[in-house]
């Protein structure tokens, strides 16, 4: 068995870029060889890295044994099935498909080849969310109820081929497969029901806003919003549980945990008078009632996943993106697409 990933990287414009300066001096994994039909992409190849004008003369002479695919959205298919016949190991970019159906006809190929396939859900190890997972996984907050994972930019118009919708263009196949991933990855537990609003607010072609609403097995209700066009750019999270609440301001995990040092005691037929009027739930906080705590503190960078898909690749760990995980994904973006074209729930999971 080989240690060791010889790399063929399919597509060498930006995420072809950055993945190549991800990979520079990787223990383990070697570009060898980097392909794309556009000659001009190729001329900063990094140095001893073999240039192909595209994917079938890499196949046939490089010597590698892993292929990523980072070509747009509607050519993965043709990809994935020319790197699985051919016998090499793959990774591609998000989304690895447009549709359901064409993931499935992906996993047929890689299954009857006997290769590892996954894809590139970086953002799994966003410093942000995996503090978030932390606080979850531990019942930091108590019982979780609800999950806001939010979004926002300040400039609403696409560029290159994400204007496109026959491209996989729009924010929903953009950063709606990290916030969805993120969620599903989050939350272990079927989904009951999903309603979603998708909108062209200033883009005539492609989404450029969406609110997800999640509704879980397990009693969690999940919202993911993203505004390419709110004018007020900001990365939050928020999860409020029976125990207190986390919140996170920020890409950095800034943030904290508040609780109550007690709980008030319900009044029946009192009415509590305060600045803010007749309440107790709104009104200023009694000093002291409210405390705050830090985040647990993670160590995570994007370089991780390759360092993970090293260790599967040589059979010390299972392969964390799983394609059922992917498979998953693509079906609740096309239930979120179903809601907000009929205006009713979507239930992504009832599918046999």
């Amino acid at each position: 068995m080989e240690k060791n990933i010889k790399l063929g990287l399919v597509g060498f414009g930006f995420m072809g870029h950055c993945d190549a300066d991800m990979l520079a001096d990787f223990d383990g994994i070697q570009l060898k060889a980097v392909a794309d039909i556009n000659p001009a992409q190729l001329q900063d190849a990094p140095k001893g890295v073999e240039t192909y004008a595209g994917m079938d003369d890499m196949l046939a002479r490089a010597d590698i044994n892993t292929v990523m695919i980072s070509t747009p959205n509607p050519s993965h298919l043709e990809m994935v099935e020319k790197a699985a016949a051919a016998g090499k190991h793959i990774i591609c970019e998000k989304p690895a498909a447009m549709t359901v159906e064409q993931f499935d006809r992906m996993t047929k190929a890689v299954q009857k080849a006997g290769v590892l396939f996954t894809v590139h859900q970086q953002r799994r190890w966003d410093k942000d969310f995996r503090i978030m997972k932390e606080v979850y996984d531990r019942n930091m907050v108590g019982k979780p109820y609800i999950i806001k994972s939010q979004l926002y930019g300040f400039n609403g118009n696409m560029h290159d081929w994400h204007v496109f919708p026959e491209m996989g263009g729009g924010m929903l196949y953009d950063w709606g497969v990290h916030l969805i991933d993120q969620i599903l990855n989050m939350v272990d537990a079927p989904i009951l029901s999903l309603y979603a609003d998708l909108r062209n607010v200033i883009n005539e072609r492609v989404d450029d806003y969406f609110n997800i609403l999640l509704r879980f097995e397990n009693g969690v209700t999940a919202e993911i919003e993203l505004g390419t066009y709110y004018l007020t750019p900001k990365r939050a999270w928020f999860i409020g549980g029976d125990k207190g609440s986390a919140l996170i301001d920020g890409w950095d995990g800034e943030g904290k945990i508040v609780r109550t040092a007690h709980l008030l005691e319900n009044v029946p037929n009192k009415i509590t008078m305060t600045a803010a009027g007749p309440t107790r739930s709104f009104g200023p906080p009694p000093p002291g009632l409210l405390l705050e705590e830090p985040l647990p503190e993670v160590r995570v960078s994007h370089r991780q996943f390759f360092e993970h898909f090293l260790r599967a690749f040589r059979g010390e760990e299972e392969m964390m993106v799983k394609p059922q995980q992917v498979r998953r994904v693509l079906r609740v973006m096309e239930a979120v697409r179903e809601s907000a074209r009929t205006g009713k729930a979507a239930y992504p999971d009832s599918e046999a």
